[in-house]
């Protein structure tokens, strides 16, 4: 088992701040719904960092958020998992996003500086990690745990390598050499996607998990969008990615038992409902551990489970309000099919929407 809460760093994105005036959503709740205004509008000015993976569901989330309150404004800048941990723990910005939860040592130093109450952190968007590649001639690839372990650890290096031609015997394979391309910065998908190849291909890859590419050579990139710009540029290119963007660009088949699976959003939040939680008491902690290396048959295996994290106490309460409407709505049944319609990641399920939910009335607002 990975416990999602392991090495953490700064984390950075090529992609520039997103800064969203809009409204707050005082009636947003569990079952869902952007609020309107009224009695319930709120008007905190709040600001957050973090994850590029979420993005795009920022994007949405704040557009139909704008249609409440006019006086909160919400600024999310996506600089990267780390850098959004940081900012947090330093007090710089009331929320954050992270494809990695915060650790204990996390959680202790934003306790003396910039959350002096409970950290909160729950799962908020939940997708799969696609294995993208860029290869002319060659539209559909198949690969195995072990074959992909070792085209990222550099071990094979064409394309019509004999592992490769193996398991795509009706593939015109050509001998273009194989250009692996991973994050630059410090990331949590970068831990998402190794940890999947610690559990997968433990005999082909003794990289272990970690937030730092831990291989030299190759193609680095930074940023969710730097790597897969990177893999499009090239001809014999391969990287890992949210799979909700990556466009146009195609991806492998996952060996999984007997039989090759294709990504599926749906097949993310099964990952991630049948997930146990690392600390199963906790009303505040929703971190939870994956077993990527043990999923059933036609289960997409390489997940990505990006958070939220708040603070149970801010010292301004409008801000508070904010940030807990905010996330209400992004974690209700209507902002996670918003989300989902627009960056195509998996909405939560039943759980997920109650963990989110009971987190989030740690908030104090008064």
């Amino acid at each position: 088992m990975l416990r999602t809460t392991g090495r953490r760093a700064i984390t950075a994105t090529a992609a520039l701040a997103l800064t969203f005036t809009m409204a707050a959503c005082g009636a947003a709740n569990e079952s869902g719904g952007s609020g309107g205004g009224g009695e319930d509008a709120v008007s905190g000015a709040i600001k957050g960092a973090g994850a590029s993976t979420q993005e795009q569901a920022q994007a949405e989330w704040a557009a139909k958020f704008s249609e409440t309150s006019p006086d909160a404004t919400v600024e999310y800048s996506p600089d990267g998992s780390g850098t959004g941990r940081e900012k947090f723990i330093n007090g710089a910005v009331q929320f954050a996003g992270s494809d990695a939860a915060m650790d204990d040592k996390e959680i202790a130093a934003a306790k003396k500086s910039g959350c002096t109450g409970e950290t909160i952190q729950f799962p908020v968007y939940v997708a799969p990690i696609a294995v993208t590649y860029n290869v002319k001639g060659v539209d559909e690839l198949n690969l195995s745990p072990d074959t992909i372990a070792k085209i990222f650890d550099q071990k094979i290096t064409k394309w019509n390598d004999p592992a490769i031609k193996k398991e795509n015997p009706d593939a015109d394979l050509p001998s273009t050499t194989i250009t692996p391309v991973n994050r630059s910065d410090e990331s949590g998908t970068t831990e998402n996607f190794t940890a999947y190849l610690d559990e997968a291909a433990p005999d082909s890859w003794s990289h272990g998990a970690t937030e730092v590419w831990p291989v030299k050579g190759g193609e680095a990139a930074k940023g969710t969008s730097g790597v897969v710009s990177t893999i499009e540029s090239g001809n014999g290119t391969i990287g890992y990615a949210d799979a909700a963007q990556i466009g146009d660009l195609d991806a492998a088949k996952v060996k999984v038992g007997d039989e090759y699976v294709e990504y599926t959003p749906e097949a993310a939040a099964d990952a991630l409902e049948g997930a146990e939680r690392v600390e199963p008491d906790s009303k505040t902690n929703y971190a939870v551990e994956l077993d990527r290396g043990d999923v059933e048959d036609g289960a997409y295996p390489i997940v990505l489970v990006s958070y939220a994290i708040a603070c149970s106490d801010y010292k301004d309460p409008a801000a508070a309000e904010t940030v807990k409407a905010y996330l209400e709505y992004a974690t209700s049944e209507q902002g996670q099919k918003d989300a989902s319609k627009a960056a195509g990641n998996a909405p939560l399920g039943k759980d997920g929407l109650q963990n989110a939910a009971t987190a989030l009335k740690q908030i104090k607002t008064d």
